[in-house]
Formats: structure tokens, sequence, C-alpha cells
């Protein structure tokens, strides 16, 4: 094993800071559609506005950060050990198989990975914040009266949103379970912690050590 630095600072930065918005857009959203009590309606409705908006910049900054270093390759869905990575997960993880794909620096993420984070990205997140704004700005001060989006059924938008905020859950369950799956039940933890992660040292084929001697 070789130890590798793996997450950048800017990525452990995003990643927990987003957990962090996500949790608590979801608390207080839940919140505001009655499912709990804690902060009180209005003050949840307050809140969960600080916190989109909190998230959008969160958003800009992600993207600028991927468009620039080239990181949103790394999310690029492929086939190749998709169905071995979906059996490893059902079955091989509890008979002690190995893993069907190597993690490197430059492929941090398994084919199911890829196809999951792509899926967040392009269609989970788009519809959380486009149906959120057109939500909370579907009525809006334009001089001196007050203007409503022609939007017949608001329902549609808010069902869209929940439906979206319990993709959301789903994935973030998943993701506690898939933390545990690493070399120890903590590796995976440490290493969005402090960015280095151990991973498995490139042997070289027969073919290039005999060449080597």
């Amino acid at each position: 094993m070789k130890r590798e630095y793996v997450y950048k600072g800017f990525e452990r930065f995003w990643h927990w800071m987003q957990a962090l918005l996500i949790i608590f857009l979801g608390f207080t959203g839940f919140e505001i559609h009655g499912s709990i009590h804690f902060f009180g309606f209005e003050q949840a409705v307050k809140l969960h506005n600080i916190a989109a908006i909190a998230f959008l910049v969160l958003i800009v900054f992600a993207i600028f950060w991927h468009a620039t270093t080239g990181e949103w390759r790394q999310y690029l869905p492929t086939r190749k050990n998709l169905r071995a990575q979906m059996e490893y997960y059902i079955f091989g993880i509890f008979r002690n198989a190995p893993h069907p794909t190597k993690k490197t620096v430059l492929s941090k993420l398994n084919p199911l990975q890829k196809l999951v984070y792509a899926g967040l990205k392009v269609i989970v997140i788009p519809l959380m914040v486009s149906s959120g704004l057109v939500y909370m700005f579907y009525r809006y001060p334009q001089r001196y009266e007050v203007i409503s989006l022609n939007i017949a059924g608001l329902k549609v938008v808010a069902t869209l949103h929940t439906i979206g905020a319990f993709l959301l859950v789903a994935f973030f369950i998943a993701h506690i379970y898939l933390i545990t799956t690493g070399s120890t039940i903590t590796s995976n933890l440490k290493a969005m912690l402090t960015g280095y992660e151990d991973l498995p040292e490139e042997q070289p084929s027969p073919e290039k050590s005999k060449k080597s001697h």
C-alpha cells in the first residue's frame, strides 16, 4: 500500500459544507412540511432560505473549481466493471471478495459511484435548486406591487422538491453505509478529513520487470 494525497483542500471543504447544508436544509424542510417540530414554522422557513442561498454560493464555487481543475472528469459514467461493482456491493463484500475496481488519484470513484454522483449533479441537485428557487420567488416585489409568476400548479413544484429531498435522504443513508466499506471501517472517513489515503501500489508487469533487469 502507498499513502497518497487523494482529496485536495477545497474538495474536502466542499464535501463537508455540502453535507452540513444538505442535512440542515433537510431538517428545516421537513419542519416546513410539518413532519418535525423544532424551530417553529416561520423560523424554519427563514433558516431554510438562508441555507439555500449558502448552498447556491457553494455550488457556484464548486462548479468553478471542478471546471478549472478538470476534476469534473471524475464523474463521467462508464459501463466498465459496473455490473461487477454492483455484484460486489450486493454479495461480494459479505464474502470478503476482492474489490473489482482499483482506486487511484486520477480515478477516485468506482463505476457505480460515478453513475450515482453524475445523477445527483445532473438531475437531483438541479431539480432541488430550480424547484426551490421557483417556490421561493413565485411572488416577488416589482416597483410598488407584488407580481406572481404564472404557475397554475405550485403544488407540483413543491411535490418535485419533496421527491428530490427524499432522494437525497436515500443517498445520504447509502453514503453513510458505504463509508464503512473501506479497508477499515474508518479509513474512508479519515481520508476525507486528512486528504490522505492508503492505495494499492501499482505492481509492475512481468515483462516490465524483466526489461528493468
